[in-house]
């Protein structure tokens, strides 16, 4: 099959979108906390939230670059926001509401006009109309400014060099830093409907390639597509030529719920074993993939990132060493042996199913590294307390692992 790999567009079909298109913006967070951006209309987006600690902040962004997309893909760049207007209604509950201290804050990082770099703190507040969870808010970059209150305190927003606008959204009693555990995680949610964009430079070039369908087939992975909005990543597979099955790894570290336990947080609690931000973010995936005639298959493996597996569901070398992998932070693999572990795998399948069942899709699933973990010294973890109880007894002293023959 003939290829072309290319860096940059070249003069390829192009195409035109509003600035702020609701697809493409992205969400941040520091773990443990959760959070998902989806679009929910043409011109709206919803942020879902899971909020664990008193210093959680997570951040809904525009980039004035594309970073994420196919070069054939992308949109044009483009750090002028002279003469543009961003507006759109903001609702919210289970964040810090717009008139408080801490508030949701439009941080804006750029060069002043000397083409030094600065950052703004922008108080929506101040540019908004209603309440303080349901309101209007109209910026006009050119009058823009940071700070508390308009006045002779205020520092005006020079709006001809933006790299990125980051909306911080914290939790109820926010103390920046912390890491002390919320009295019970708080689900919150933010939607912006009715984005519009107005003004000069309120249009933005893009890459409108359709490669012709090739035979391949997509994977994908939540861990690594965790900050996009799913209609970002159907719209790239579908155009870049990839049909039929798109095979998803759910991930091993974002999509599941975690309860507080000692100075940590674990898997493994009484309900929904899905995060709310990852049952939100998978259920316009599996539907966008229905929508756009791709056929998902799921996959879960019997991975986990280590620092959230219950100690006795991870597999054990004879030592006791924990099977970790080569990621950093590690993950861990649990025992098949252990039957509350393999419980909550169950959970989170038929979690992922229905999910499936509910987007119209065929339940395809796919199960990964149903096995013991291989040290890479050659040492087996096969000594955790219920594969002992299962198999039977310590290893004899003079036990050693053969290496497996790579042919």
């Amino acid at each position: 099959m003939a290829f072309w790999l290319t860096s940059a567009h070249k003069g390829q079909e192009t195409d035109w979108i509003q600035r702020f298109d609701p697809r493409f913006w992205t969400v941040n967070f520091p773990r443990p906390m959760m959070a998902s951006v989806v679009t929910n209309a043409a011109d709206g987006l919803r942020v879902d939230a899971t909020f664990l600690t008193a210093g959680d902040l997570a951040g809904l962004i525009w980039d004035s670059v594309d970073t994420l997309d196919h070069p054939l893909l992308g949109y044009a760049p483009r750090r002028d926001y002279s003469h543009t207007t961003l507006s759109f209604r903001w609702q919210s509950n289970g964040v810090v509401p717009l008139d408080a201290v801490n508030g949701p804050t439009l941080t804006i990082t750029g060069r002043d006009a000397n083409g030094a770099p600065h950052t703004w703190y922008v108080r929506l507040w101040n540019f908004a109309s209603g309440t303080n969870v349901d309101a209007q808010i109209v910026l006009p970059f050119s009058s823009l400014f940071g700070g508390w209150a308009a006045g002779s305190g205020a520092d005006p927003v020079y709006p001809s060099d933006i790299d990125q606008m980051f909306i911080s959204l914290v939790p109820p009693g926010y103390a920046a830093g912390s890491t002390t555990a919320l009295a019970s995680p708080v689900d919150a949610w933010v939607e912006l409907s009715g984005i519009q964009c107005s003004g000069d430079n309120a249009m933005l070039k893009i890459g409108n390639v359709f490669v012709p369908p090739h035979g391949l087939a997509m994977a994908t992975a939540y861990d690594d597509c965790v900050n996009q909005t799913p209609a970002r990543l159907i719209r790239s597979i579908r155009q870049l030529g990839y049909r039929g099955s798109v095979l998803h790894y759910v991930g091993m570290s974002h999509y599941f719920r975690l309860a507080s336990s000692g100075s940590g947080f674990v898997v493994g609690g009484a309900g929904d074993p899905l995060c709310t931000p990852a049952r939100a973010w998978h259920t316009a995936f599996f539907a966008g993939c229905h929508a756009a005639g791709l056929s998902p298959i799921a996959s879960l493996s019997y991975e986990v990132l280590a620092q959230n597996c219950p100690a006795a569901w991870q597999q054990l070398a004879a030592n006791g060493d924990a099977a970790l992998t080569g990621w950093s932070p590690p993950s861990t693999l649990m025992s098949p042996a252990n039957g509350t572990a393999m419980a909550w795998q169950q959970s989170v399948a038929a979690a992922f199913a229905q999910i499936m069942v509910g987007a119209g899709c065929a339940v395809r699933f796919q199960i990964g590294e149903p096995w013991w973990w291989i040290m890479a010294d050659g040492r087996i973890c096969l000594y955790d307390a219920a594969a002992k109880a299962a198999f039977g007894g310590n290893p004899r002293p003079h036990f050693r692992q053969r290496r497996s023959r790579t042919w």
